[in-house]
């Protein structure tokens, strides 16, 4: 397993600019030239501005956007698929952009893994093959590369499959192959670059479900990239909306959708399933100093949909919001949580700490 040791990533006052001189408009964009007068005026395209995201160890940061807003740009700074004109990409407190060729290369196969939208396998291997193919470029000796690879290849539901080649595979197979590959490697940060976007609804799904389950135990740190909000919502720990290269919103899917940015997040997220999304911490109340028990007891980290569901059941009106060590941390109604599956004004904003994303 990762050295549970690393440190994350913080990617702070990253610039991209796409021309045949690009630091020369540098100093420009900073002080507010735009995207579009550095197109019209100059020949350049801005792909991202002013980037500053902070990424824990072990969790998974989601960078969303639609086509064209700089997210596919930003995740492949992260292993410098992409060199930036300006900024720092600190992995583990180490600037990538300061590394030698040698360094670099060392930092692609050791620490960080990809996984493609298009599952990047190679037609002419077998499953087993394109599995262990990042173990074979580090050296690793083919019995044990296998051995780590078959163990994978088990975990993403892929046993008895190794001798299958990717044209025999459906799309769901293939990107699980693509999942397996880059688990084998046991680098600390996986790259997933909008990697389910050509799987059909339920394989989608699926696909994220494994994610989740196998993430519970790795606790890499992941960025994955999606244009969508159904699927950032349910895999970030922290979601970046981009548009036009900027940064607009960041935080918590609390965050994103109990309190849009602007109007652009809004649009968003307006047609959200809030009962799946909001916890019923942000809908509770503080108890009054002294009061003893009450109701039922729903654990801190619940949905709004499924406390609904619990509390229709239950003869008592209010229920106990409890913590993992069954400290009660305040009550929440049924009137309360209904409210907060349709009208956002039901939800009293939250300026806790742990709600926010660092810049």
């Amino acid at each position: 397993m990762a050295d549970q040791r690393f440190g994350g990533i913080k990617i702070r006052h990253l610039y991209k600019i796409f021309g045949p001189n690009p630091s020369t408009h540098v100093d420009a964009v900073q002080k507010g030239l735009s995207k579009t007068e550095l197109n019209e005026k100059h020949g350049h395209v801005l792909g991202l501005r002013d980037i500053n995201v902070e990424i824990p160890s072990g969790r998974i940061q989601v960078i969303m956007g639609l086509s064209g807003s700089g997210k596919s740009t930003l995740i492949r700074h992260i292993n410098r698929l992409i060199d930036p004109t300006a900024g720092e990409v600190l992995v583990d407190g180490v600037d990538v952009v300061k590394m030698n060729e040698t360094e670099l290369r060392a930092f692609r196969r050791h620490q960080t893994a990809m996984v493609f939208q298009k599952f990047a396998l190679l037609p002419h291997r077998n499953v087993l093959d394109n599995t262990i193919f990042g173990l074979e470029v580090q050296g690793i000796e083919r019995s044990k590369a296998t051995d780590v690879a078959m163990r994978w290849l088990e975990r993403v539901g892929l046993k008895g499959f190794e001798q299958k080649y990717p044209n025999q595979l459906s799309g769901g197979m293939q990107q699980r192959v693509g999942l397996a590959r880059a688990l084998s490697n046991d680098a600390p940060v996986l790259l997933m670059d909008e990697a389910y976007s050509a799987l059909d609804p339920l394989i989608r799904t699926d696909m994220q479900t494994v994610l989740l389950t196998i993430q519970k135990e790795i606790k890499k740190t992941i960025v994955f990239i999606t244009h969508d909000l159904d699927e950032a919502l349910r895999l970030g720990d922290q979601i970046a909306i981009l548009r036009d290269g900027e940064v607009i919103q960041q935080g918590t899917s609390q965050d994103i959708v109990l309190r849009p940015a602007d109007q652009y997040i809004a649009n968003f997220v307006k047609e959200v399933n809030r009962g799946r999304v909001i916890h019923v911490e942000a809908v509770m109340t503080a108890l009054h100093p002294g009061a003893g028990p009450v109701g039922l007891a729903i654990a801190a980290g619940t949905t709004v949909e499924e406390a609904v569901r619990m509390l229709s059941s239950a003869p008592e009106g209010d229920a106990r919001v409890v913590s993992p060590s069954g400290e009660t941390l305040g009550l929440v109604t049924f009137r309360q949580l209904a409210g907060a599956m349709v009208n956002s004004q039901e939800v009293a904003p939250r300026h806790d700490s742990a709600l926010s994303v660092a810049l």
